[in-house]
């Protein structure tokens, strides 16, 4: 098991990155077309058999949906990727399922989101692209994130969070997973897949993973590895004694990732960022940088936002901070650590290919 794409050299992860996009250009096209370019395609056919997504797959867009203002994925982005999927050249069959758990603090329809007009929010985007007839359910896992269910297979169709026994000895995490029904009837577990009342289908589920660059006043840096602090429930499993958050200093994040769903891509915005505080950020306090950022490995991915992207920003903005933002730290509590502890965890799961390094990155950018 690996976390790179088919015929990808070994030891080297690819990011890609286009800038001058505000989200609402063809932005997440070129990106798209430069993945292509250096064998990555997005689509999988029949001609790209290795491709990402399939004209009838269940796509979860994974995305930041705890915070308003430019805390969270900026959804003219998030549009774009929506957008890039049902134009599928094999014409799309399947759904696109958008989901996070705000633990609590989340919304499908903040009033103040992050987009350009400041007026799309997702719950905006489902109604939208549901109306041309595309099969698409927003599901924000807040409401069932207290709700302790078994899974499909074990006669249990109700919504809500799977708790997995025991607490990980080396991250204090109790993970948890959810499952639930989309607006469609379709039965998914994220960690296994899509029930069809006799065995799961996991290949058919594809985990699109949709962060926002910022910094965290707690971890320092959040981008696609922190973002599944929104896969499991902080409620569920800290009452089990292994709190999600509290896991996440000790490389949490790594083993949540690997014992749900690994991410096919993630998706970068970089389009505005809060690049001092956070993980809140409010509209007039967040810089413009306008670029986003795509990699198979979520790992290669935040070393290099994080380093050439992020730090630059704290640094002229002031962030007393900074120091502990360096991936390269090993310095307990900074981000470079944790993020190490969870590099260790996920490839515990076989997921060996994700680095965090830069010798090891290729960066290919227009």
């Amino acid at each position: 098991m690996n976390g790179n794409a088919p015929g990808k050299p070994e030891g080297v992860s690819h990011v890609y990155v286009h800038r001058n996009t505000d989200g609402t250009d063809d932005g997440l096209l070129s990106l798209i077309q430069l993945m292509s370019e250096h064998g990555e395609a997005f689509y999988k056919t029949s001609s790209t058999p290795d491709g990402i997504i399939g004209s009838e797959d269940v796509v979860l867009l994974f995305y930041n949906g705890q915070w308003d203002g430019r805390g969270g994925t900026n959804t003219d982005l998030m549009d774009s990727v929506i957008e890039a999927i049902v134009s599928h050249p094999g014409g799309f069959r399947g759904e696109i399922i958008i989901a996070d758990n705000g633990q609590g603090r989340g919304s499908l329809d903040f009033a103040q989101p992050n987009s350009a007009n400041r007026d799309q929010s997702v719950l905006g985007l489902v109604n939208k692209h549901k109306g041309a007839g595309v099969h698409i359910t927003g599901y924000l896992w807040d409401n069932i994130m207290d709700i302790e269910v078994l899974e499909f297979s074990e006669g249990d169709d109700k919504d809500g969070y799977v708790l997995e026994p025991g607490v990980s000895e080396a991250t204090k995490l109790a993970v948890s997973y959810p499952k639930f029904t989309t607006d469609y009837g379709t039965k998914v577990s994220v960690k296994n897949g899509v029930w069809d009342g006799a065995g799961y289908d996991s290949d058919t589920l594809k985990l699109i993973n949709m962060p926002v660059l910022k910094s965290h006043a707690t971890y320092r840096a959040t981008a696609a590895v922190k973002n599944y602090m929104g896969m499991a429930s902080q409620s569920l499993s800290s009452r089990a004694g292994g709190s999600p958050h509290n896991s996440v200093g000790l490389g949490g994040m790594g083993e949540i990732m690997w014992r749900s769903l690994v991410p096919a891509l993630n998706i970068l915005d970089m389009i505005y960022i809060g690049s001092r505080g956070g993980p809140w950020v409010a509209y007039d306090e967040a810089g413009e940088y306008f670029a986003i950022a795509a990699s198979t490995d979520p790992f290669a991915l935040d070393y290099w936002a994080v380093k050439n992207v992020l730090i630059p920003e704290a640094e002229k903005a002031g962030n007393s901070n900074v120091g502990s933002m360096d991936p390269d730290s090993d310095i307990p509590g900074s981000f470079g650590y944790w993020m190490g502890l969870a590099l260790e965890e996920v490839h515990k799961g076989g997921y060996t290919d994700f680095i965090f390094g830069e010798e090891s990155v290729l960066i290919y950018e227009e």
